[in-house]
């Protein structure tokens, strides 16, 4: 945004692809996406997928110097009470490390936990979308929930994949299994459907 900014004080403003500023955040942008993915490799998810929260506290500081945005109340509660979760789910969550297999995987995906959690959040997503898309409600947290939604599916394939390139890297192949594909495909479809 500081890159589009600068360029649209100019008297002649090139494309913003032009701009080394822009070129600079994009790069880095992807480099932390794949640190987020290869951290899945190696650390609990319970430990990962909170800290995600914190790039989020750290653009709004960012923007509060950098871009000149105002920080109001609500910023301030929702970025206290982001934090607070963080906290607590990271300080409480079980640290059992295990090795997360193809095998595994796949007697994960048939269990019956997995199969109710599966099921309630597809028909909880049908559900608002059935409220989004024919009875038109357009709330911010109908759109939310349904991004959580499928995030906390793109958050499994993630960690199935890249604990499964991780092993296969380790010298214990896990990229023959149908499994692995599978997930990848997921982990495409959901992140296709969140930016959707």
């Amino acid at each position: 945004k500081c890159a589009h900014l600068r360029l649209a004080c100019q008297a002649e403003p090139k494309p913003y692809y032009m701009s080394r500023l822009w070129w600079c955040g994009i790069t880095l942008l992807g480099l932390g996406e794949v640190g987020n993915f290869i951290a899945y490799g190696f650390a609990p998810i319970a430990l990962v997928a909170p800290l995600g929260c914190v790039s989020v506290i750290g653009s709004a500081f960012i923007s509060v110097l950098f871009l000149k945005k105002t920080m109001r109340a609500a910023d301030i509660l929702g970025g206290t009470l982001a934090v607070t979760g963080t906290y607590l789910l990271v300080t409480f969550a079980p640290n059992v490390p295990q090795e997360l297999t193809a095998r595994r995987v796949q007697n994960y995906l048939v269990s019956w936990p997995f199969l109710v959690y599966l099921v309630l959040e597809i028909i909880i997503f049908c559900i608002l979308l059935y409220f989004y898309k024919r009875k038109a409600v357009k709330h911010i947290v109908v759109l939310l929930m349904m991004v959580a939604l499928l995030a906390s599916l793109t958050v499994i394939a993630v960690k199935a994949v890249a604990s499964m390139i991780t092993l296969s890297v380790k010298g214990k192949m896990q990229l023959t299994y149908p499994v692995f594909y599978i997930m990848i495909v997921l982990m495409a479809t959901s992140c296709a459907f969140q930016v959707k």
